[in-house]
């Protein structure tokens, strides 16, 4: 693949996306979006590969989110990004069923933040800085951002951010339980490769099976929760690897999930 705006490289059991335009502070623009949409095809697509950690280029930002510049001031913006370049993005992809850390430093603003929402672990450098500042120039979060942080802090603080454009430190976020993890800058890449080794190594299909039972059953009452059907969980339990688990645990050995020899000692992140 071809990539002009980001890289996109696999190490071990994790796939590393890097979005790359820190000259203006990793804003995505509508390449960088068919770019990505590339990526996570591949990414959900490649059974080789089992956790993602998505990241911006320098150390001022992850991501400032849309480029304003190449946007049209008379375009029509809403929720959602159908019939944008790169749909399905990240943030509307409801049926990626394996796991994505965001790796973030510096700037985390507008859809630079809604895709940090959008991935299932936040590890922060302590410089880090969220918001969403959408309601300042005339817009929504339109990328998810109202519904996912309303959903993931507390209404009046969610909603305090979401109409007022204010930004919150990365301790904050850290206190208020929107990231995992709050590190040095000098520590973020061992924070990070902690978490995938740790994800990596879990069974991939319990894995799946837990994303999607979380997000399918998200709203729902508990009853109805149980008696969902998922399919990765179908998979999981049809599959040799909770036999392989126990076995594993009994013979004091690391698991072969899948039977796949490959799974022994593969380095899941740089050293």
């Amino acid at each position: 693949m071809d990539f002009q705006t980001i890289r996109y490289e696999k190490i071990g059991r994790v796939a590393h996306i890097t979005m790359r335009r820190p000259e203006v502070l990793n804003a995505m623009n509508s390449r960088m979006h068919e770019e990505l949409c590339m990526v996570w095809d591949d990414f959900e697509a490649d059974d080789e590969t089992r956790v993602a950690v998505l990241s911006g280029a320098g150390d001022r930002a992850f991501s400032v989110g849309q480029d304003l510049k190449e946007s049209s001031a008379h375009a029509p913006t809403t929720f959602g990004s159908y019939g944008k370049p790169g749909w399905p993005r990240l943030t509307e992809r409801f049926e990626l069923s394996k796991p994505i850390i965001a790796k973030v430093r510096g700037y985390a603003l507008g859809g630079g933040f809604e895709l940090a929402l959008a991935c299932d672990v936040i590890v922060a450098a302590t410089d880090a800085v969220f918001g969403l500042p959408e309601a300042t120039l005339g817009l929504v979060p339109g990328a998810g951002g109202v519904f996912r942080l309303s959903r993931q802090l507390p209404w009046h603080t969610a909603m305090g951010l979401l109409i007022s454009g204010r930004r919150l430190a990365a301790a904050r976020a850290f206190e208020l339980g929107l990231v995992n993890d709050v590190v040095a800058p000098e520590e973020l890449d061992d924070c990070v490769a902690g978490w995938a080794g740790d994800i990596a190594r879990c069974s991939p299909l319990s894995v799946r099976a837990v994303k999607e039972a979380a997000v399918k059953a998200e709203g729902r009452p508990l009853a109805e929760a149980f008696t969902t059907r998922y399919r990765w969980e179908e998979r999981r339990a049809a599959s040799q690897d909770p036999i392989e688990g126990r076995l594993s645990f009994q013979e004091k050995r690391q698991p072969r999930w899948g039977k796949s020899p490959q799974d022994d000692d593969t380095p899941d992140h740089p050293a």
